[in-house]
Order: structure tokens, then C-alpha cells, then sequence
């Protein structure tokens, strides 16, 4: 059911929002007494239904105390483990795109950020039982491209060695629906976390983790024109590598990239460092024109999401907007130990905002439990991220 522009807005007037926390950090204010509750009973606010049990009012996986106290906030939103999140918006629904058992990929689908987790999921493609394809099945993405949905995806034979991004296109409308392989996509080499920048002028390109030759030890981001969706039209440009000491924690790694478009300004979000150690964070590389094959017309900023005390590894990242579409929110993974591993990663979300610069700012991570106070009245403090 599609969700009309005059009910995003209401649900996202300043007079439509209860004095609740938000389910991941965040908090709203109103004028409104929340004293009696009753009002916003089954009414959604960006996204979120609240319902009333007893005394509380409830907005999804979330409990907001009515007398002002604090209040726990839960992270994760998904079961624990998983990893490599990617969450798209349309439609009135947030789809979620996974794989499972390294083999199989999933797709959930909830009505807000916070109950994906209590979709099941369905499954839509499994690696065949021998091929190219068959094994290592990692951090696809569905993307609609020209009303036709896509799947992007890393696998390999069994062999690291041999990973490379495949694609899959819907053979139906319903983005849930069976999925047909189209094949690999010519990265000239391994590669892995593949996404899609379109740019205002309708232009695409494919943009990737990769090896600069044929040997492990160093991964970079690299960008390619696409010809359509599921084939490059020319040669990689390599636009990152870890040259920095916070991408080079265990080893030297740029990957994960995702796209952000803002006022004309592009920007590459992407994980730096070993992805199972606790200092795996994001880094950010500017565009300012739309020369996206010129290496030199990119810049990199970072870190600029990291660890805390009590959060570690957070990174690989997607952006989503609110239901309303006017907030920006970032769903990423996160280790819950410090010991190095890949097995405890699960994956948390929380809202952004942006710098009078023009930059992204994603704060910090919020800890999985975290005590809310009131809200106050004070305009938050906003920092540049340019480094």
C-alpha cells in the first residue's frame, strides 16, 4: 500500500509527536501533554506505531516511559548474529536484503526501521550446488533500477581467491519474488561489497571493494561506468586505498562503500581497517563535482564513525530515510565482544544528521542499552566531520 505525501507529512508534523524517545537514540518533542496517551493510539510517527499497554505507550521495539523518566533504548534491530546490513525504502515498506548460511539470500519487509527483525523473511535465490557462484555468498543489495529490482552480491566457488560480484534481476514486479542470474559483472578481478551511485543526470556507476592484482593483503575502492544494470562498460578507477593508519588495523582495508547525495555533494561512505577487529570504522571521501572517474576530484575525511567504550567494529553501512522522508537514518553492523572475530557482529540503527558544512554527521554509536534522560530543550551542538 503506498503511503501519500499528505500522510509522510502529517506523521511527520511537529505537532504530531508524542514527548517519546526514538526506538534507536534519538528523541521528539511536542508541546502536546503525553499525560494521556490515548490519542496516539495506532498512529504512526515516521515510521514507528504506537500502541498503548497499560501506562506506556510503545512505538515498535521500544518503550517510552509517560512520566518523563528514562527509559531503555534496545539495539540490535535484527536476531542476533548478522551482519552486512542493506535496508531500501519504497512503497511504504522498508526492505531488508541478507544472506543466510552463506548460500542463501533473504529479503524482510516491515512497515518501520525498528520491526524488521520481526519479519522472517523470504528467501529468494540460493547459490547453486556447484559453479562460480556456489559458496560465500556475501552482503547483497537490491536496488530498483528503470522499475526492474537487481541484487548485488559477492561470491565465489569455495576459493576467497576467486570472489567476484554477481547480479540477480526479478523475473516479476514484487521485489520478493524469484530472482534469475545474470551473471558476474567485469571487475577485472576480485571484488566484493558492489554498489550502485546514480547520479542526477542519470548516469550510473558501479562502485567496489577490490585487489589490485591477484594477491591478498590490501583492498581499495574502485568505480567503473555501467553500461546497464548488470554490465561495466569500462575499465576500474581506483579513487581510495588505506593509506591512512585508522583503515590499516590489521591489515590494510577499504570496502563497504555506500553512497550519499546532498546539494550537489556525493559522497562514498565507506569500512576501513580489519572487519573483525574492534576498530573497524567508516570513512567518507568527497565529491564536490561530477568528474566521479577522477581520482583526484575525490577527497577523504575519517574516521568518521568509530568506536567507543562500549560499542567496537562498528561499520558497513546503509542509509535509509524515515518514513516521513525527512530524516536520515544509518543501519550498521557492530561487534558485541572486543575479541577479534567475525560471529558477534549484529546490526543496530540510528539517525544522522548534517553539518553546516554540508557533511554528514553520524555522531557516535549508541550503546545497545542506553539510558534516556528527558528531552531537553537546548538545539543540539552540530560538528563538522571535515578532517
Amino acid at each position: 500500500m503506498e503511503v501519500s505525501l499528505a500522510a509522510r507529512k502529517q506523521a511527520c508534523a511537529p505537532s504530531s509527536f508524542p514527548n517519546v524517545s526514538t526506538p534507536f537514540g534519538g528523541v521528539r518533542q511536542t508541546t502536546t501533554p503525553i499525560s494521556d496517551p490515548r490519542g496516539y493510539e495506532g498512529k504512526s510517527f515516521c515510521g514507528m506505531t504506537m500502541r498503548m499497554r497499560s501506562s506506556r505507550l510503545e512505538a515498535s521495539c521500544f518503550q517510552a516511559n509517560v512520566n518523563d523518566k528514562p527509559v531503555k533504548v534496545i539495539n540490535p534491530i535484527l536476531p542476533p548474529h548478522s551482519a552486512d546490513p542493506w535496508m531500501i525504502f519504497h512503497g511504504g515498506f522498508y526492505y531488508y536484503s541478507e544472506t543466510r548460511r552463506q548460500r542463501h539470500i533473504y529479503i524482510r519487509r516491515s512497515r518501520t526501521i525498528a520491526g524488521i527483525g520481526q519479519d522472517p523473511g523470504v528467501c529468494v535465490w540460493s547459490a547453486p550446488d556447484r559453479g562460480n557462484n556456489c559458496d560465500n555468498v556475501w552482503a547483497p543489495e537490491l536496488h530498483l533500477i528503470d522499475g526492474r529490482w537487481f541484487i548485488y552480491y559477492a561470491a565465489d566457488d569455495g576459493d576467497n581467491n576467486n570472489h567476484r560480484m554477481w547480479v540477480l534481476e526479478a523475473t516479476g514486479s514484487d521485489p520478493r519474488g524469484k530472482y534469475r542470474c545474470r551473471g558476474p559483472l567485469d571487475t577485472n578481478g576480485w571484488a566484493i561489497d558492489g554498489t550502485v551511485m546514480t547520479l542526477e543526470t542519470g548516469q550510473r556507476f558501479f562502485v567496489w571493494s577490490g585487489w589490485a592484482g591477484k594477491q591478498n593483503g590490501q583492498q581499495n575502492i574502485y568505480i567503473a561506468p555501467m553500461k546497464d544494470p548488470a554490465n561495466i562498460s569500462a575499465e576500474r578507477v581506483l579513487i581510495a586505498s588505506p593509506d591512512q593508519p585508522w583503515e590499516r588495523v590489521a591489515m590494510p582495508i577499504c570496502e563497504g562503500p555506500q553512497v550519499l547525495r546532498r546539494n550537489g555533494d556525493i559522497f562514498i561512505v565507506y569500512s576501513a581497517s580489519g572487519s573483525w577487529t574492534p576498530d573497524y570504522c567508516l570513512g567518507l571521501l568527497h565529491n564536490k563535482t561530477k568528474d566521479v572517474l577522477n581520482p583526484a576530484a575525490w577527497s577523504k575525511h575519517g574516521p568518521v564513525f568509530k568506536k567507543t567504550a562500549d560499542v567496537w567494529g562498528v561499520g558497513h553501512c546503509s542509509f535509509v530515510k524515515s518514513l516521513c522522508q525527512s530524516e536520515d537514518w544509518m543501519v550498521y553492523h557492530s561487534k558485541s565482544s572486543r575479541t577479534p572475530g567475525w560471529t558477534d557482529r549484529d546490526v543496530h540503527a540510528k539517525r544522522f544528521t548534517w553539518a553546516s558544512d554540508g557533511f554528514p554527521d553520524f555522531g557516535t554509536p549508541s550503546p545497545r542499552v542506553s539510558r534516556l534522560m528527558p528531552p531537553s530543550h537546548k538545539p543540539p551542538k552540530t560538528a563538522s566531520l571535515k578532517k
